[in-house]
């Protein structure tokens, strides 16, 4: 009897060392420290979402602009060209309606504090700043409503340059600097135009004519009768002007309208924001 238990007690001893063996391996992976997480960037936000601006450049370009807890929203376009009022800020002419606020917007600005929209005065409207999340801009208006800035294609937005690109040298640059600019396409033909909006066709014509006084940069237009677009009516262009490629059209009031040539005696808006918009020659 002695050998078969003398067999058991060994084969016991042999288990145990062998699990004392193994626990004394697995100790250190479990009291070592756990991996550290990547670097926060952005702000707060997560990496790969998208990033706001700390720049003048880096502002430029489409935002979503909603009133905060509402379903009202607009696309602004802020734009580098100085204008009256600051620098130009865009938004199609049915933003007034769903949001009257914008009405007062004549431009906007970006200073040490934060983007600011201004009226046309230049006194602040929204003074924006970065919103917790890090992923939007918000401001309080003067009756307490919040509005939200959202990015939708802005210059911070872009991705930075890849690994290994070569730079450009003062000289490149000079090189570049003494090729000429590619001319821009043709300006507009004076005649008649018809004025397309949300797949509708012939809505409203438009004449353009010739200037009245020569060294002037506009042009008289006019929105013909039987108009059937109110819209247009309401913003009632009065003049066009042409320059570096793009056709404006400025209303009565002082609004203006953008547009890009798009082949055969058609213009589209620039930016596409809003509902589309096209201009096209057309026979008396």
């Amino acid at each position: 009897m002695k050998g078969p238990t003398m067999t058991r007690m060994a084969v016991a001893g042999a288990l145990a060392a062998a699990l004392t063996v193994l626990a004394a391996g697995a100790a250190p992976a479990q009291e070592s420290p756990p991996a550290p997480a990547p670097p926060v960037e952005n702000g707060g936000a997560p990496p790969g979402l998208a990033t706001l601006p700390t720049t003048l450049a880096g502002a430029a370009g489409s935002w979503d602009f909603s009133l905060d807890g509402g379903r009202r929203r607009c696309v602004l376009t802020l734009a580098l060209e100085a204008g009256p009022s600051g620098r130009v800020a865009r938004f199609p002419a049915g933003c007034r309606r769903a949001l009257p606020l914008m009405a007062g917007i004549g431009g906007w600005l970006f200073t040490d504090e934060g983007l600011r929209l201004v009226d046309r005065n230049l006194r602040p409207v929204l003074a924006f700043a970065r919103s917790p999340d890090g992923m939007s801009l918000s401001a309080t208006a003067e009756n307490g409503e919040r509005y939200n800035l959202v990015p939708l294609q802005i210059a911070a937005m872009q991705p930075p340059a890849a690994p290994g690109t070569a730079a450009v040298t003062p000289a490149a640059q000079g090189e570049a600097a003494e090729k000429p600019a590619e001319p821009p396409g043709p300006g507009p033909a004076l005649g008649l135009y018809a004025l397309d909006r949300a797949e509708q066709k012939d809505v409203c014509r438009l004449e353009f004519s010739g200037p009245v006084e020569a060294g002037k940069d506009t042009a008289p237009v006019r929105v013909l009768p039987d108009c059937r677009d109110s819209g247009i009516t309401v913003f009632d262009p009065v003049s066009w002007r042409f320059a570096n490629g793009h056709l404006t059209l400025k209303a009565r009031r002082g609004h203006a309208v953008n547009l890009v040539a798009i082949g055969e005696g058609r213009w589209r808006r620039d930016p596409e924001i809003g509902a589309s918009l096209v201009l096209r020659k057309v026979e008396p």
